[in-house]
């Protein structure tokens, strides 16, 4: 038997236990069990193997997460060590451990000012989770239990818990479960492309910031407890906002006392330039959720910070916080983390997406702009949406229907790229170890993908 057939026979057998026992998330399982499930075996910098030996390079990070790349020993070794020392203890029973108290101080000297007290979670659905029940908790300590309604926006993706996904703005993730629950209230997002026309951006960031000043005074400010949203819009489609937009948020929430949560679970550690979403659009929350780029993906974990007058709400309560999870604070997720931090510093990767290849990359994707298909280009540090339109002349969508940026994200595996389809957006999220060379093949592949999109619409290339 070859090795290309023993190689093959081994993906069957993958395929073939995974539709038997594997229920993917985001997936439609028939169908998926029908074609059979493609096995990552390896990866290593910005590059994945799979089970058939085909390279691809990484353009989203895996979910927007692995920062550092791929294949760094140290923070295995980091692992091993904590797993050696000590694989687990809990946070309960007035109990900490080294790992889990560093790594609380570290996040608090790269946070935004005032963000100074943590609490741990294991994954961004986990914390945006824990930040609701924090803002709820935070109003009854302050007599005000009738504070309870969380406004967040159109589009937003905020986690797939029974409220994080009830905070999410993408309607499909409801009807299935019977969401969203009663409390959650949803405003139009900032979406120039697609909602903005020829309005002046700035004007326009500003008219839909007042959209959540109109809806406090609907529903009553003493009833808003809260404003959730990312700094960027993620997966809702990568959307950027205008400079004028997030000033004009933060003065509408101080206007009608409305606690600020800002979700950084996919702008966080480097991702916009800067250690956050918040440094780079000057967002001072009052509660902020992160994961994702905090080990790199490498363990699950994920974490709340408390502003000032939350913190010190809670530090001062004088009663049991009844809340925490078996694995908050865990210690060999935690070593991972402050091994992660410590890298993204040394290597003053931060500084080198706002300075070097954030720049680069964002050059180097905005010569797309000329394809026949793309109607806008955007992005900041390492991200990018590049969206693709019927007419770009006109701005013109195609029939949802048809499902191009489906068509297009299939072009891209089978030639060697992982670029993200978010309706017909296509989007990239690549490691912040990325090089210019890389840049380069990935707009080089993404275009060549483009036009195999163009000829099975039947559409021109040129």
């Amino acid at each position: 038997m070859s090795s290309t057939t023993a190689t093959h026979n081994l993906t069957k057998h993958w395929q073939e236990l995974d539709a038997r026992h594997h229920i993917h998330p985001f997936t439609e399982t028939q169908a998926l069990n029908k074609k059979g499930v493609r096995v990552i075996v390896k990866a290593d910098g910005v590059y994945l193997w799979d089970s058939e030996g085909n390279r691809l390079i990484d353009g989203m990070s895996g979910l927007w997460c692995v920062n550092v790349g791929y294949g760094r020993a140290e923070l295995a070794e980091a692992a091993a060590q904590a797993m050696r020392q000590l694989p687990y203890y809990n946070a309960f029973f007035q109990t900490t451990n080294p790992y889990a108290t560093e790594l609380a101080a570290k996040l608090a000297s790269i946070l935004p000012e005032g963000l100074d007290r943590i609490v741990y979670a294991n994954s961004g659905s986990e914390a945006n989770d824990t930040a609701l029940k924090f803002i709820r908790y935070y109003w009854n300590l302050q007599g005000k239990k009738d504070k309870k309604i969380h406004i967040s926006r159109e589009y937003a993706y905020h986690g797939v818990t029974m409220a994080a996904a009830s905070l999410s703005g993408l309607t499909p993730m409801h009807p299935q479960f019977d969401l969203p629950l009663p409390g959650f209230v949803k405003v139009p997002t900032v979406y120039w492309y697609g909602f903005g026309g020829d309005q002046d951006p700035d004007a326009y960031g500003i008219s839909v910031a007042r959209k959540l000043e109109e809806k406090i005074l609907e529903l009553g400010p003493d009833k808003v407890a809260s404003f959730s949203a990312e700094p960027i819009h993620g997966a809702g489609g990568l959307m950027f906002p205008p400079d004028s937009y997030w000033p004009e948020i933060q003065r509408i929430c101080r206007k009608y006392d409305v606690l600020l949560h800002v979700d950084e679970v996919i702008t966080g550690f480097g991702r916009t330039g800067r250690w956050f979403g918040s440094h780079t659009y000057g967002i001072a929350p009052d509660i902020m959720s992160m994961a994702k780029g905090i080990s790199s993906g490498y363990q699950p974990i994920s974490a709340v910070a408390l502003g000032k007058r939350m913190g010190d709400a809670f530090a001062t309560a004088n009663e049991e916080l009844v809340h925490g999870f078996t694995w908050s604070g865990h210690p060999v997720a935690c070593a991972v983390s402050l091994k992660n931090l410590e890298i993204i510093e040394r290597e003053r990767l931060v500084e080198r997406v706002h300075d070097d290849i954030g720049p680069y990359f964002q050059k180097a994707v905005a010569s797309l702009a000329d394809h026949p298909l793309v109607g806008e280009v955007r992005g900041k540090g390492l991200l990018a949406a590049i969206e693709l339109v019927k007419d770009k002349s006109q701005r013109t969508f195609f029939d949802r229907q048809i499902d191009v940026g489906t068509m297009c994200r299939n072009h891209c595996f089978s030639n060697g790229l992982v670029m993200r389809a978010i309706r017909d957006t296509m989007v990239l999220s690549p490691p912040l170890i990325l090089t210019r060379e890389q840049a380069d093949e990935i707009v080089r592949l993404a275009r060549y993908c483009f036009d195999q999109t163009a000829k099975q619409l039947g559409l021109p290339t040129k």
